[in-house]
């Protein structure tokens, strides 16, 4: 496994942000959904392309406080433009999301 440093850690931004929309996102190659992310007023409202169909329903999602890299470029998936990434564990029988354990302010960082 690749050595990263303190200082490689420190240049991602990771926030606070609560799922306001999840839809099936049907142009896919891998079963996923598209995600509405509120990361507070600094940031507002960003899309991502999530892969966690198999622990979630796109209605359990809405409301969730979730954990993102908010300054990864965005990427193109099929007809859609993620802009951030939703952070989760690779976990048996699927993706867990990360989120906080207490409600906390959208747009608040990893620190």
């Amino acid at each position: 496994m690749e050595q990263a440093t303190f200082d490689d850690f420190m240049k991602l931004d990771i926030r606070v942000g609560t799922i306001v929309e999840a839809r099936p996102f049907e142009k896919a190659r891998k079963p996923a959904y598209q995600l509405l992310v509120d990361l507070g007023p600094e940031l507002g409202r960003k899309r991502s392309s999530a892969q966690i169909t198999q622990q979630y329903t796109p209605e359990e999602l809405v409301g969730k406080q979730v954990l993102a890299v908010v300054n990864f470029p965005p990427r193109q998936i099929a007809n859609f433009f993620s802009e951030v990434l939703v952070l989760g564990t690779y976990s048996q029988g699927g993706v867990v999301l990360i989120t906080p354990d207490k409600p906390v302010e959208n747009g608040d960082r990893l620190g």
